[in-house]
């Protein structure tokens, strides 16, 4: 199994005839998405950098193209040219992944009647994020036409797009932009936990009930450029307490001070936090008394997030303060199902992560996997695997809940 991709390959039925534009700043990322993408439905890839840049840049000019008395000119032509090619590559091979700025495109008016007059209906997909972090790509990648672009303010979004958050790895943004692209993983209708009966179901909150994985990942970056952390420590301990990591990362005088600052750079970002596809109502559909929210994170940080998703906080939760061993140890989900009364071999986990899942395995739970945040590998060990618990519900029967799959 390929554990750089999130899902499988899809069957071409699911992806007939479509065109999908990816839209942002550069230093986005929208090459290695829209590269990514096209390769998960098998659709040729059309760059507006690829499909003009070569001619461009052969020309012989006192001035960069992008900044001479002719750069209005030369956006206009270059769209021109990029249209000019999707309708081709359309008309023929049935679809395509553009990939441009779209600036003018995203305000709406003639721009975005010309690209649909070009592509039919297009699904665009925009990639936002922190201009500190567009910024720092821009400099680490060292293309020369960077050096000639001027600051912009984000453009006014007037058309539908798909938003997609930059902080998030390729795989992470896949996750999201299929489904929502109405590509969804198939499903094993026969895992034996779609024909068990549980007594409560206990829920990890971060990438499982709530989108937060863009949110910890800017905090975190911010917290490790401020201490001289590496990227890979970090993606190293994901799912683990942030006082188990801090303790891995920071020599020890520092460790108070820097575990209250990325709990107040969390707490500060959490108004960015959604809650994941069908979670509301999977939550909502859970009884109270056999309900709990099971998180690496605090209090203060789990209270803010659920509350920016808008999802009522539980009575039972176990954080991070009331732990010993945080996960993959199974003291968080042993606890969680002693304070709701239940057997852990009768408890349905909900988790993203590999460390939440082998902290649920060995409590002797069941586990449903949500994906989002770690690769197919990472999430084996679960009992069944879905792409968003819309794919799911969950239903009161005589003897407990039972989980049943949506087709």
């Amino acid at each position: 199994m390929n554990s750089s991709i999130v899902v499988p390959v899809h069957d071409s039925c699911q992806v007939a005839s479509r065109s999908i534009a990816i839209s942002g700043e550069a230093g986005g990322g929208k090459s290695t998405l829209g590269r990514a993408l096209a390769l998960e439905l098998r659709l040729p890839l059309i760059d507006l950098d690829s499909v003009t840049n070569p001619l461009l840049d052969a020309l012989p000019a006192s001035q960069h193209w992008l900044t001479g008395p002719d750069a209005g000119a030369i956006r206009d032509g270059r769209y021109a040219a990029l249209r000019a090619v999707a309708q081709d590559v359309i008309t023929t091979a049935g679809g395509a992944v553009l990939v441009a700025p779209f600036t003018a495109e995203l305000g709406g008016g003639a721009a975005w009647d010309a690209l649909q007059d070009a592509c039919g209906p297009v699904q665009l997909v925009h990639i936002i994020g922190d201009p500190v972090l567009f910024a720092a790509r821009r400099s680490g990648r060292g293309a020369a036409r960077d050096a000639y672009r001027a600051d912009q303010p984000a453009p006014e979004v007037r058309v539908p797009v798909i938003e997609i958050d930059a902080d998030l790895t390729t795989m992470q943004q896949l996750a999201r932009l299929l489904p929502a692209l109405g590509v969804r993983m198939p499903v094993a209708a026969d895992a034996t936990i779609f024909s068990t009966t549980f007594d409560a179901v206990l829920c990890d909150l971060d990438g499982s009930l709530i989108d937060s994985t863009a949110s910890v990942a800017r905090s975190w970056r911010r917290w490790a450029e401020h201490y001289g952390v590496s990227a890979d420590a970090l993606h190293a301990n994901h799912g683990r307490p942030a006082r188990t990591l801090v303790s891995a990362l920071i020599e020890p005088d520092r460790r108070a001070e820097a575990l209250e600052r990325i709990e107040q750079m969390e707490v500060a970002d959490a108004q960015s936090v959604r809650p994941l596809r069908g979670a509301p109502a999977f939550w909502a559909s859970l009884p109270e008394q056999r309900r709990a929210v099971v998180t690496s994170g605090t209090v203060p940080i789990a209270s803010a997030r659920m509350d920016a998703a808008d999802l009522p906080r539980p009575t039972v939760w176990v954080t991070a303060e009331q732990v010993t061993h945080g996960k993959p140890d199974p003291e968080p989900y042993l606890m969680a199902a002693e304070r709701l009364g239940g057997d852990p071999g009768r408890c349905l986990v909900i988790e993203d992560a590999q460390a939440g899942i082998a902290s649920a395995r060995a409590a002797g739970c069941h586990v449903l996997a949500v994906t989002g945040t770690g690769s197919l590998d990472e999430l084996a060990a679960a009992s069944a695997v879905v792409d968003g618990l819309d794919r799911v519900r969950v239903e009161q029967v005589t003897d407990g809940l039972r989980l049943l799959l949506v087709s």
